[in-house]
């Protein structure tokens, strides 16, 4: 436990919010954390992988580099839950199967490969003839691919449940309210709601792609936009002991899930837009894409889907800010890695409050 315990105000209860909160108050710190629905956002949309390699992007290395020590850190994340709960965080290192659906596409696969191999991202080319177990689901026409042996997943579902969980065990409050403005004055920071003025030592602010509360006084060196992001639920195949697949559909990214028991998760769409809304077409595109690479889901059921606002900052980078007021700093930017890089973003905020005492 840290000898100066602090109290700290998180604004934002996604899986940055969360994690957060957990760390800090593993470490003996005083938490409260205030969110009108907690992980109802960007993280109940997530599909919850870690992939680092699969998620390689030209221009986006240093995002890379940092991802690369994402699944140990969930790791060690997981050992601690154990340890408050008593429960177990499911981690799949699976691995990802990158593959093209036309001649098109397997362009883009060889581009994507080259850009894995200029960072040093280790992968392995397979075939449907040498490899036939990892086909298995796959369109007969996908011939070979990719596999990035080191990806893994994780449920988020479950993640979050067990976050909640030790935060209840750890003594940590959740204010299900909105906080409207911040402020600090001389005991330390301020954020008030409608119906509370909470006050604490030290504030992070883990409101993903939403506006900062009234009060609250960035640089300018960073900002976020929402991109929205939309998932179905299926339950179909049951490819959960093979890796996740992933392909180019005609120029559009898919990606498919399996979790144990044949629930599926797809995606991805990627839209500047911030409304919380699934179009006819968008959820068209998305069926047929992963009827063209999965054609065994043709008989799948349709649970649901989902749809969240995923935080991207100018440069595609997380970012932890300090911030004016003082004692208050902003943790966002996360994009499409927000489950991947959660533990490690709730370091930052662990030695923000620290170093702050």
């Amino acid at each position: 436990m840290n000898a100066t315990k602090r109290t700290v105000l998180i604004v934002g209860g996604g899986i940055i919010g969360l994690t957060s909160a957990f760390r800090l108050a593993r470490a003996g710190h005083g938490v409260t954390l205030v969110d009108p629905a907690v992980a109802q956002g960007a993280t109940r949309a997530a599909a919850g992988m870690l992939a680092p390699s699969a998620e390689i992007a030209p221009g986006e290395e240093s995002n890379y580099r940092l991802q690369r020590g994402a699944l140990e850190a969930w790791k060690r994340l997981g050992d601690e839950l154990a340890v408050v709960t008593g429960g177990h965080l499911d981690i799949h290192e699976t691995g990802t199967l990158v593959v093209g659906w036309d001649a098109s596409d397997r362009r883009l696969i060889e581009q994507f490969a080259g850009v894995a191999e200029s960072f040093d991202a280790p992968f392995e080319r397979v075939t449907r003839s040498t490899s036939p177990e990892l086909f298995e689901g796959v369109s007969d026409r996908i011939h070979d691919g990719l596999v990035m042996a080191d990806d893994a997943w994780l449920d988020p579902d479950q993640a979050v449940s067990m976050l909640r969980r030790a935060l209840d065990e750890l003594g940590v409050t959740i204010v299900s309210e909105s906080v409207l403005r911040i402020d600090a004055d001389a005991s330390g920071v301020v954020g008030e709601t409608a119906n509370a003025r909470l006050g604490a030592s030290s504030g992070i602010l883990a409101t993903g792609s939403a506006a900062l509360p009234l009060g609250a006084l960035p640089t300018g060196e960073h900002t976020v936009r929402p991109v929205r992001g939309v998932t179905a639920r299926v339950q179909g195949i049951d490819r959960s002991s093979l890796p996740v697949v992933r392909a180019f559909v005609r120029g559009r990214a898919f990606y498919m899930v399996s979790r144990p028991g044949g629930y599926c998760v797809l995606g991805a769409t990627s839209d500047e837009r911030s409304e919380l809304a699934v179009e006819v077409g968008e959820l068209q595109r998305l069926l047929r894409d992963a009827l063209d690479i999965v054609p065994s889901l043709e008989t799948a059921s349709v649970l649901e889907t989902r749809c969240g606002l995923r935080p991207a900052s100018d440069d595609l980078r997380p970012f932890f800010e300090q911030l004016q007021p003082t004692g208050w700093a902003w943790s966002s930017g996360h994009y499409r890695h927000g489950v991947t890089l959660a533990p490690l973003a709730a370091l930052d905020a662990l030695t923000f409050v620290e170093r702050s005492a």
